[in-house]
């Protein structure tokens, strides 16, 4: 009893009640400015038409037409949602400038401001009217004659005195229901809110679309950095090794792999550079251009690395381009992990319809790293989303990479 008591009372302390005429109080305010610009409105267009069911039509029109105009601004729905959010307590997304554009929320936007000024409307002349009368009837036992104004009519004369004694419970109750009414109000006005003020079906969809599109893209940057770093790594700490091994005897190779570890670093610098500008959503580094087979001469262009380039590569389309160049990457950093400083015969083909490449070279050598990764996996994705065909193993002595793709304007 006491917990159904206690539910029964709650709406006269809550906070939630005082929200919602916070709420709910300026909404009033609007519908007294817009009432009065629409019967002006309406007063001279309905002077127009002598015929009463069009002075009507007009009338309901010139008040209808300015609150739905103006529902349709997209910072009234911004508005709305922080308010919602912060007085009613509504879980709604944030505001998306984006979906406030489509025509089907800038309507339920509408719809939520024309509630919310009808209800404001309740609740302003519940706070013009009520504390009045219910003060007065509070206070009519104490007092030896009260009047108050009703209407242009006349005056209202309460009991007073003794007579007067039903004035307290009543005008607690009045008290008491004009807080019930600001309260079923704000419930109503917090169930309305995600279906008027949040996402619809098709903007959910669509959110869910572009933060599968962020996802993929962050899984395929993360590759990116892994191809790029991972290539950059490989190539200093092998040229390191060998230089520390000819340090006193041969100064002229040393040299050049301090100058291939240099060129290593700065190209990792900036592929480091351009996927975290690409995180961060920077519109200057987003900008930036990948790499592409038209740099891939920088790639192949190292001692052991004997390249055959056929067709026009420059003019395979660039997603297919930018993956086949971190392949190749990728396959000339396994090699030089898994089996050292050994010859590496690389083909590229640019064929009808169709990209060739082939990356063989001797399988692992005696001192040559056997650790694990996810380069064969990674390629494989790679070849997989372009509707390739990805191959991968040993044959006679040999480790060779074969992958083939399609060069068309749909992916198969």
């Amino acid at each position: 009893m006491t917990g159904v008591l206690r539910r029964v009372l709650s709406p006269l302390v809550s906070r939630f009640t005082f929200r919602s005429w916070i709420l709910l109080l300026p909404g009033g305010a609007l519908l007294l400015s817009f009432t009065g610009l629409d019967l002006g409105i309406g007063t001279v267009l309905g002077g127009w038409f002598p015929w009463q069911p069009v002075k009507a039509l007009v009338m309901v029109l010139a008040v209808a037409v300015p609150p739905v105009v103006t529902g349709f601004i997209p910072a009234v729905r911004m508005v709305e949602i922080v308010a919602v959010r912060a007085l009613l307590g509504v879980p709604l997304p944030d505001y998306s400038a984006e979906d406030g554009r489509s025509w089907r929320t800038r309507w339920r936007t509408a719809g939520w401001f024309l509630v919310h000024l009808l209800a404001g409307g309740v609740v302003a002349l519940i706070t013009l009217l009520v504390p009045t009368f219910g003060a007065a009837m509070l206070i009519a036992p104490l007092v030896p004659e009260q009047r108050i104004i009703f209407s242009d009519n006349g005056v209202v004369e309460l009991p007073t005195g003794a007579a007067a004694w039903w004035g307290v419970p009543t005008g607690l109750g009045l008290l008491a229901a004009a807080l019930y009414v600001i309260f079923w109000l704000g419930v109503l006005m917090r169930r309305l809110a995600p279906a008027l003020l949040g996402p619809s079906q098709e903007e959910r969809i669509a959110k869910l679309e572009r933060r599968t599109e962020q996802l993929a893209e962050r899984n395929r940057l993360a590759r990116e950095l892994h191809d790029s770093v991972g290539h950059a790594l490989t190539i200093t700490t092998v040229q390191a090794g060998a230089a520390r091994l000819v340090l006193d005897n041969d100064p002229e190779f040393v040299r050049k792999a301090l100058v291939a570890i240099e060129d290593a670093g700065r190209a990792a610098l900036e592929d480091l550079d351009h996927v975290l500008g690409l995180l961060r959503d920077e519109r200057a580094a987003a900008t930036t251009p990948q790499r592409t087979l038209a740099d891939v001469r920088s790639l192949l262009d190292k001692p052991g690395v004997d390249a055959e380039l056929v067709g026009d590569i420059g003019r395979v389309r660039p997603a297919v381009s930018r993956e086949a160049y971190r392949i190749v990457q990728e396959c000339l950093t396994n090699a030089l992990r898994h089996a050292g400083e050994v010859d590496v015969r690389v083909r590229i083909a640019a064929l009808d319809g169709c990209l060739e490449l082939a990356v063989t070279n001797p399988v692992a050598s005696a001192g040559a790293s056997r650790g694990g990764g996810r380069g064969l996996a990674g390629m494989r994705e790679r070849v997989t989303v372009l509707g390739g065909r990805f191959s991968a193993g040993e044959h006679n002595g040999l480790w060779r990479v074969d992958v083939t793709l399609p060069l068309g304007e749909r992916l198969r």
